[in-house]
């Protein structure tokens, strides 16, 4: 037992160093309950911020070719319509909407018609256009409509639609006829070029367009000459992106009577100038 002993003096010799080991366990504790808390404050802000990052994410596209939603009236006689709408179809509810109402102007356009109406509606509306001019002479043949439809470049929130035409009317054929729309996907909504360009800039993209477009008027003969505008309206013109730039584009007879189609192209160092900075970064 004796030699379990420990002297007074070997006492008072450990009482500093027990108190000094007792001091450096406690600041250990305390440092590891911070560390834990920190931890924990940093998790729950982390959980706290993910919701908010995901809602900034887009749905993933997933485009996938289809027939498009319609029904065409029960035709018995062999002079019947020929409607094929080819769509595509998305994961974003908002952009499947907004393709399809896409396709109700582009429809109604071959009719001269220009009304709010979903896609069965404006099907409906060139049926009974077809059956007028049925009705008109009995030799007269139905209309025939063929729509195509494709994601022509994506780049971001934004999307560059283009719906294709081919169709018979009235004894007049139209071919590869392209009509393009320009969504943002995050603000949901259609935008024009009016919307990307810089306001400040609107001047020199006119002085673009108008050079482009009286290079294009001097090559056309003296009859489109004669119908076509002195300055060319490009506002609300169809529009386009790709990886290069932007451009406009002007479809057959839609400038005038029996003018021919014009694509104004601008170069990718033109596109950086003109567009909001912005819009630029994201589309580019």
């Amino acid at each position: 037992m004796s030699s379990l002993k420990i002297k007074d003096d070997d006492m008072k010799n450990l009482k500093p160093l027990l108190s000094l080991s007792l001091m450096v366990v406690i600041l250990g504790l305390t440092a590891c309950d911070h560390q834990k808390k920190n931890e924990t404050d940093s998790s729950s802000a982390e959980q706290q911020a993910e919701p908010s990052e995901k809602a900034e994410v887009l749905p993933y596209l997933n485009i996938k070719e289809a027939k498009a939603d319609y029904a065409l009236p029960f035709c018995e006689k062999k002079n019947c319509i020929d409607i094929d709408i080819q769509t595509i179809k998305t994961q974003d509810k908002w952009l499947d909407s907004w393709i399809a109402k896409n396709q109700s102007m582009v429809i109604q356009q071959q009719i001269d018609q220009n009304l709010n109406l979903s896609l069965q509606q404006a099907i409906n509306a060139y049926v009974k256009k077809s059956d007028e001019w049925k009705d008109k002479y009995s030799q007269n043949k139905a209309y025939e409509l063929h729509v195509s439809t494709r994601m022509a470049s994506q780049r971001n929130q934004y999307v560059l639609l283009q719906i294709g035409v081919n169709s018979k009317q009235e004894d007049i054929a139209v071919k590869d006829r392209y009509y393009f729309f320009v969504a943002d996907r995050k603000q949901q909504k259609s935008i024009s070029v009016l919307d990307v360009i810089q306001k400040n800039k609107q001047l020199a993209l006119n002085d673009i367009v108008q050079a482009h477009y009286q290079k294009w008027v001097e090559k056309q003969s003296l009859e489109v000459k004669k119908q076509v505008p002195k300055k060319l309206y490009w506002g609300q013109a169809d529009w386009f992106f790709d990886g290069e730039g932007i451009g406009l584009h002007y479809r057959a007879n839609e400038i005038s009577k029996d003018a021919p189609q014009l694509d104004i192209y601008l170069t990718t160092e033109q596109t950086k100038q003109m567009l909001q900075p912005e819009i630029y970064q994201q589309m580019f």
